[in-house]
């Protein structure tokens, strides 16, 4: 859930969704955002990927989405961004947002002294498409790609075939605008169930134990310091929501309404982020939690990208909830109301059931590891902002579950032989994947005095210097799945993605969206790990890539 949602719109997704639509429609249709995934929501929307994603979507997208978008949006964006921003910038905020970080760091003297070392590149054209074409065409997008997977898998019987007919029946404007003109605002039973769990949400990530956990050093020189509660909260979340379906279910209702009011709730928390992340980016200037912050001086761009690394509000971390308690979350609660939603439909379906158990999982391995999640570039790297924060929020809420959604309406019957071999494929990959996790665990916990698969671990000792002058060492693991390749752990999340989809038939592309999003996410974090990597160790990293050759694939990439 990469942040849950953290960070893919390359011209690559492109060809990908060309398959399953007719050809007016593919440019326009290319898809994106990041995380560790979510897990990594996302997470595929960083800087360098605005620029691929401009060369691909310009032509289809600027044929039509963006006033097609504006012209649907405008009036809820109105009212919500007038309300919204209202409240939350009391001079009281400023106390309460700066707790939870060990610092050796003062406020610079103006926003333009703090500017992250992530920012895209002060002038020239790429500098206009990383901070300003590629957010434009991306945040007109996105929200219409939300929408697009919900009306095909409630409309066009999950066909991105039939959902291009539609629109180019009527011309890409008019056919979009027709799309929204079918979506609903949140009413009281939709707003009760968002606003309510994200109540109950924030609740259990103050309230439940945990640890101390640390992230790693900013360039500035700040340490975040989490509590990992991220696995309690989640079996608390799981069972809270089977006991209120017991409930639900014995007074003659259900939690399946969300998935009838599916397009409600899409809205209502699209229109929601655009105001947290408006609220989010007038904080960074005003109220910083960190020295970790600062403007591009674009304000488009700060909007699009955040001004803070770290925002926190009376000592919530806003990143930790956008990425974790919210988005990794809802995912998987969504997924347990579409399989439930299935079951009342259709009776048991083995199809909906190997798939919602894989992703379950999956679920269950990612707050087991949530302190290292606090590592990755989602964190590290991707600011509060429309990129990291809407993603986490929105994409992955719309995006990420699109296979369960899809099973809803489309029941596929595996037989028990073909189920029980998709279900040891699938946990085999998260094993690996979980192992590798590990590994690198081990090795900050030992200092590196450990051993990989029986041998002693080797490793890089690879020093790196702050933007203080202070110099800091990290520990580079090159042996056992390190060893394999420098991201070898984002091929079994790779299989296991695409074996918690492969339940769903090859009738439609719909369901292997996130699959083809995910490679394209994965892809592209390799060189963009390598990138930040290569400048923050410099020779050492050019030691360990000697070491390890390979990105992502042995002996082919």
């Amino acid at each position: 859930m990469s942040s849950g949602m953290s960070s893919g719109m390359s011209s690559g997704m492109s060809s990908g969704m060309s398959s399953g639509m007719s050809s007016g429609m593919s440019s326009g249709m290319s898809s994106g955002m990041s995380s560790d995934k979510s897990s990594d929501m996302s997470s595929g929307m960083s800087s360098g990927m605005s620029s691929g994603m401009s060369r691909g979507m310009s032509s289809g997208m600027s044929s039509g989405l963006s006033s097609g978008m504006s012209s649907c949006m405008s009036s809820g964006m109105s009212s919500g961004m007038s309300s919204g921003m209202s409240s939350g910038m009391s001079s009281g905020m400023s106390s309460g947002m700066s707790s939870g970080f060990q610092t050796n760091w003062r406020l610079p003297d103006s926003c333009a002294q703090a500017r992250m070392s992530g920012d895209p590149p002060k002038s020239g054209l790429l500098s206009a498409i990383n901070k300003t074409v590629g957010p434009i065409l991306l945040m007109v997008y996105s929200p219409n790609m939300v929408m697009f997977m919900w009306y095909a898998a409630a409309h066009c019987d999950g066909s991105f075939s039939e959902l291009a007919r539609r629109i180019l029946e009527k011309g890409v404007v008019a056919g979009v605008a027709d799309i929204w003109s079918n979506v609903s605002l949140g009413t009281p039973v939709v707003l009760y169930a968002i606003f309510g769990y994200m109540l109950f949400a924030l609740i259990l990530q103050v309230t439940m134990p945990g640890p101390r956990a640390e992230g790693p050093v900013t360039p500035k020189g700040n340490v975040p310091v989490y509590k990992d509660n991220g696995f309690v909260c989640f079996l608390v979340t799981v069972a809270s929501f089977i006991g209120l379906t017991f409930y639900l279910k014995q007074n003659g209702l259900t939690p399946t309404v969300v998935y009838d009011r599916f397009d409600e709730v899409l809205v209502t928390l699209t229109l929601f982020s655009l105001v947290f992340c408006l609220v989010l980016q007038f904080k960074g200037y005003f109220f910083p939690s960190t020295s970790d912050h600062g403007s591009s001086g674009n304000l488009l761009f700060d909007f699009y990208w955040g001004t803070e690394l770290y925002p926190r509000v009376f000592g919530v971390d806003i990143k930790v909830f956008t990425n974790c308690r919210f988005g990794m979350t809802v995912w998987p609660l969504l997924c347990l109301i579409f399989a439930l939603k299935s079951y009342e439909l259709h009776g048991f379906v083995d199809s909906m059931w190997v798939s919602c158990f894989l992703q379950m999982v999956y679920f269950t391995k990612f707050f087991w590891w949530e302190a290292g999640y606090m590592r990755t570039i989602d964190i590290m790297v991707d600011r509060a902002g429309y990129y990291i924060c809407w993603g986490c929020l929105v994409y992955v809420t719309g995006f990420y579950t699109s296979v369960s959604l899809y099973l809803v309406n489309k029941p596929v019957h595996l037989g028990t032989p073909l189920s029980v071999v998709i279900l040891v494929l699938g946990v085999f990959s998260i094993a690996i994947n979980f192992l590798a996790d590990k590994q690198k665990q081990d090795i900050r916990a030992s200092d590196g005095k450990c051993l990989i698969w029986g041998k002693p671990a080797k490793v890089i000792r690879a020093q790196y210097v702050l933007e203080s002058g202070d110099k800091r060492e990290s520990i580079l693991l090159a042996s056992g799945w390190w060893g394999v390749a420098r991201h070898f752990h984002y091929v079994p999340e790779l299989l296991l993605a695409f074996f918690w989809t492969v339940p769903a038939g090859f009738e439609n592309l719909m369901p292997y969206s996130y699959v083809i999003f995910l490679f394209i996410l994965l892809t592209h974090r390799t060189f963009r790990d390598d990138e930040k990597c290569g400048a923050k160790y410099t020779t050492f990293w050019e030691t360990y890539c000697k070491h390890v050759p390979y990105k992502m694939i042995p002996g082919v990439f």
